[in-house]
């Protein structure tokens, strides 16, 4: 009988094992509590917990995605500020005055001379009367005599006049002059403009006052026969050492003169009108677009934003263990119970 039933159990272990299997299910079914009862809670928590860690697996490779960029961002703001600080822009504004500080107009009449000069205002100048004769000279003018800034060796002779203010009025400067013979094919008197007529008066040497105006104003002419009409802009430009310059930037339009006088003449006669073109002071200067404090609080919210990030990062994976540690401990819970 021992022998017929070892020889059972050999030909069938599985069976043996499985009823086994069987009392040690039914004996930890009656001595784990009701808490742990049922095979469904585990593998269902086993699977939520899965689904969590692979979600803060997720977020925490976009955070980490997102902190790069912000780094991205920082190098690019600093890389650009410091472009702009090589690059600066020229900034244009425009200011209106009603009346402008009266220019200088330094004349180079050589042979030439001056017959008249009168104010007018509102454009209307009147006919001339005796053209070619001396007339009123109501401008305020003075005469020097200094040597060529770039030749320091020839003197130079120059007529100087107060130019027109009052914008609103359309003031404007008529002036005739009057050359007698002349030995050139074409004639010409050549002139400049300069900021202030009050600091030539004003300045102690005049003679280096005009050689320094030579040196840093462009010159122009007005030829014989004609009305030359010069509308003048200003233009003042501000320097980095905070230093200003000022120049003139003007319009020229010309108009035959005809001529009225009944003998022919071989003498000539040059006409010449000076105004402002408009009330508006240019200004121009370099700016730095970059602003410092935008950069600053560019990168306060950067950083802001990494230190958040980071904290979410470490605070995920603290999370992350600590379910692992709690799935661990419950799997040897269960295996010590089924043990």
């Amino acid at each position: 009988q021992l022998s017929e039933d070892v020889e059972r159990v050999s030909e069938n272990p599985t069976e043996e094992r499985e009823g086994e299997m069987e009392v040690h299910e039914d004996s930890s079914s009656v001595i784990l509590p009701d808490g742990e009862l049922g095979t469904t809670t585990p593998s269902l928590r086993f699977s939520k917990t899965c689904l969590k860690n692979v979600f803060s697996v997720i977020l925490l490779f976009i955070y980490l995605l997102l902190m790069a960029v912000a780094v991205f961002l920082v190098y690019q703001t600093i890389s650009d500020f410091r472009e702009k600080l090589k690059h600066p822009v020229m900034s244009v504004t425009y200011k209106e005055v009603s009346l402008y500080d009266a220019p200088g107009i330094a004349f180079y009449p050589g042979k030439a001379r001056l017959l008249s000069c009168k104010h007018h205002y509102y454009d209307h100048i009147p006919p001339l009367i005796n053209p070619g004769q001396p007339g009123d000279i109501e401008c305020i003018t003075q005469r020097i005599n200094y040597t060529d800034p770039f030749t320091n060796q020839t003197m130079k002779y120059a007529l100087v006049v107060q130019g027109p203010r009052d914008v609103k009025k359309r003031e404007l400067v008529f002036l005739q002059f009057h050359l007698n013979e002349t030995d050139q094919d074409f004639s010409a008197i050549d002139y400049l403009l300069f900021s202030s007529f009050q600091e030539f008066v004003s300045s102690p040497e005049k003679a280096k006052f005009m050689k320094d105006c030579e040196s840093s104003y462009s010159s122009w002419k007005f030829s014989a026969g004609f009305r030359t009409w010069v509308k003048m802009s200003l233009v003042k430009t501000k320097e980095e050492d905070g230093s200003e310059t000022v120049e003139f930037k003007q319009e020229t339009s010309v108009v035959n003169y005809i001529e009225q006088r009944t003998k022919p003449r071989s003498d000539q006669l040059f006409f010449v009108v000076f105004e402002w073109k408009d009330p508006f002071i240019q200004t121009v200067q370099d700016i730095i677009t970059a602003n410092p404090w935008n950069m600053i609080a560019l990168l306060c919210g950067i950083f802001l934003a990494l230190f958040k990030a980071a904290d979410f990062a470490k605070l995920s994976v603290k999370w992350m263990i600590k379910i692992r540690r709690r799935h661990l401990k419950r799997t040897r819970q269960v295996t010590n119970h089924i043990s």
